[in-house]
């Protein structure tokens, strides 16, 4: 399967705001959009007044690299969403937050989406007792999710353990001292943070 193998940090750059893709380092001043205010490239500094269409399709890059996916597999949310009841943005972002990879970051286990994703890819969280390696695995309420009993000894999950890790959303719970969360509701609008302007995506793939 394709997927992005350069520098995280220049993905930020191209769409100018942080995406949060490195952990701690972006809250460092290690930070590169911070030294480096502009698109990467040899043309990155040109300024240029962006039309509507390069407005949408940067929304849409910008929130397929947020979460860390390709075209085809982005693609296939908003199809998905399209055929729900409600509006076809808000489903899309929802349906994003419910993959489990998503899921794993937003409760502290992973510093990062991609650090959640090669921990469910790795085989060391469970569904309702049962092991889940598939990342696009979507949530439902009610489901616990757990790092695998036979892993929690390990050195990173270890330290979890021993932190004091807060979660703020209302939609999910986890406890860092038994490594055990619960989905207690499907996510709202209104728990997604990011600076999403969905509704240009969704006028970009209604053209």
């Amino acid at each position: 399967m394709a997927r992005y193998t350069g520098a995280d940090c220049r993905l930020c750059r191209r769409e100018g705001e942080k995406l949060f893709l490195k952990g701690d380092r972006c809250f460092s001043g290690k930070c590169a959009i911070l030294k480096r205010q502009y698109a990467p490239g040899v043309h990155g500094q040109r300024r240029k007044k962006p039309s509507p269409y390069s407005l949408q399709l940067r929304e849409k890059q910008k929130t397929k690299r947020i979460y860390g996916l390709m075209e085809k597999q982005f693609n296939k949310y908003y199809l998905m969403a399209d055929k729900m009841r409600g509006v076809t943005g808000e489903n899309m972002l929802i349906l994003l937050e419910r993959r489990l990879d998503n899921v794993v970051y937003r409760m502290g286990i992973g510093v990062s989406r991609a650090q959640a994703r090669q921990i469910v890819n790795h085989g060391h969280i469970t569904v309702n007792g049962k092991r889940v390696d598939i990342p696009s695995y979507l949530v439902k309420p009610g489901d616990e999710i757990a790092v695998k009993e036979n892993k929690k000894e390990k050195p990173f999950f270890k330290e979890l353990k021993e932190s004091s890790i807060k979660n703020s959303l209302k939609w999910l719970e986890f406890d860092p001292k038994t490594l055990t969360g619960k989905i207690i509701s499907l996510p709202s609008r209104e728990d997604i943070d990011m600076n999403i302007q969905e509704h240009m995506i969704v006028e970009l793939y209604s053209k």
